[in-house]
């Protein structure tokens, strides 16, 4: 992986209104693109805001299709690589809790949340693939909120190749410190184990919707180090540049490039 900067937000989403927060995007991406920044990662279902409680079929959008349509223009007009939130429809009734990726030349691909927190499964139905994507020289992979809590998926991303994992949140309550500090239990850990980039950030603020989200960023290097971080109730955009030269040392490292390591012959029990 060679030196890029990437930018990371944590934005107010307000529920269904989906072009106000496609607005709120298009300039994040604009001031993203002028201060040099590569990729822009935007929280979980930042397009189309986060609820449990309501009917989220009228507010679900196909892939390819209206909104897609207009992130690929934003990836194009400001030449970024963009991964964002959306509730996605679904031939097979409740939609997806996607995250889309697009670039200047198209849609990336699409990754379909996996693993469903117990309230989010009576709304929406989980996706069937735990997949990577590369763009340029960058190979990165995806794990929406909950999915923090299963290591097993970070540790299937770092075997695609992943040199770094996004973690998007839409995770309400609690205040911004209280929110860090039980990301700071989890996300050190996989970029820790895994040698990779950890890159995570959550909406910020009351979504019109009843809830409200702490604001928090956290970016953390190989080593399960902070880089740089966030905590506040307001939005905010963090652009950092993440070096090739820091995979290089740990992976180059037999101590602590672990995943070299495994014994997959013994794991048999955590796939059943």
């Amino acid at each position: 992986m060679r030196d890029f900067k990437v930018a990371v937000i944590c934005m107010r989403s307000e529920f269904g209104r989906i072009e106000k927060n496609m607005q709120r995007m298009d300039s994040f991406a604009r001031m993203a693109a002028f201060k040099g920044a590569r990729m822009i990662c935007f929280p979980e279902l930042s397009i189309t805001g986060y609820s449990i409680r309501e009917d989220l079929q009228p507010y679900a959008e196909p892939v390819p299709g209206p909104i897609s349509d207009h992130l690929i223009k934003i990836a194009k007009e400001n030449g970024l690589v963009v991964l964002a939130g959306m509730l996605e429809r679904s031939n097979a009734g409740a939609p997806y809790i996607s995250q889309i990726v697009t670039g200047p030349s198209g849609i990336i691909g699409v990754y379909r949340k996996t693993h469903l927190s117990p309230l989010e499964k009576n709304v929406c139905q989980p996706g069937q693939e735990v997949q990577s994507f590369t763009c340029d020289t960058i190979t990165f992979g995806i794990q929406l909120c909950y999915e923090s809590h299963f290591p097993e998926l970070s540790t299937i991303l770092s075997l695609q190749g992943a040199d770094i994992i996004f973690f998007p949140y839409a995770s309400p309550n609690k205040k911004p410190d209280e929110k860090k500090n039980s990301w700071l239990r989890t996300l050190p850990a996989r970029a820790f184990d895994n040698s990779v980039f950890v890159v995570a950030c959550n909406q910020a603020g009351k979504n019109g919707a009843g809830l409200s989200f702490p604001g928090v960023i956290l970016i953390l290097d190989p080593s399960g180090k902070i880089r740089c971080q966030y905590t506040g109730n307001g939005e905010k955009m963090i652009i950092e540049e993440l070096k090739g030269g820091d995979l290089k040392t740990i992976r180059s490292d037999e101590m602590q490039n672990f995943t070299q390591h495994r014994r997959p012959e013994l794991y048999g029990m955590i796939s059943g």
